[in-house]
């Protein structure tokens, strides 16, 4: 198991080096490069490991040999928080080489993000622009937040997403998302 995690993560870590650009900043440069970061990134996920601080003690003890360097907590999140839009690249090049993505066949579906309970915590949340009120039919209750809008294979790779507001019509935040990410010739399938 350990040898194929190592050759997984130099494969992406190769893939992910080419893609990415050079990090062009005056100062003393990083310790870890922005390709290693995401690539440990994907083996907290494939580890299987939510907690970030016993992902790291796992990283530098199966993972050394790999990674000189292992950021601790707040340098990893403040690091992965900045590369938001390259990790999205490279999910995207990944879903890309993977063998379900030319599978014609699309599953979409929604899911409610509550964000907030009280009427209170909505006036005071950060998100409180953003969000919306919504009825999740699942559920049978109204909570206010964001729904997450999902575009599948059909074994489960995601392909596309969207979070909108959860009080935005649901045919018109899919159709955007099919519009968005669709090449044409697809079959979508959903509810």
């Amino acid at each position: 198991m350990s040898a194929d995690l190592d050759a997984l993560l130099t494969h992406v870590y190769v893939l992910l080096d080419d893609l990415l650009p050079p990090r062009r900043r005056v100062g003393r440069p990083p310790r870890i490069s922005d390709s290693e970061l995401i690539c440990l990134a994907l083996a907290q996920v494939l580890l299987d490991c939510p907690n970030e601080r016993r992902f790291l003690r796992l990283a530098r003890q199966r993972l050394g040999h790999l990674f000189p360097y292992v950021p601790g907590q707040s340098g990893f999140n403040k690091r992965l928080r900045a590369l938001a839009p390259q990790l999205v690249q490279a999910v995207t090049l990944l879903a890309s080489l993977s063998p379900s993505f030319c599978d014609r066949l699309r599953l979409l579906d929604s899911t409610p993000v509550p964000c907030a309970a009280s009427r209170e915590t909505v006036r005071r949340s950060a998100l409180s622009g953003h969000g919306g009120y919504g009825y999740c039919r699942s559920h049978s209750r109204w909570f206010w937040g964001f729904r997450l809008y999902l575009l599948c294979a059909p074994d489960g790779l995601p392909v596309g997403f969207e979070l909108a507001a959860a009080n935005q019509p649901e045919r018109a935040v899919a159709a955007e998302l099919l519009e968005r990410v669709l090449q044409g010739g697809e079959t979508v399938v959903c509810d």
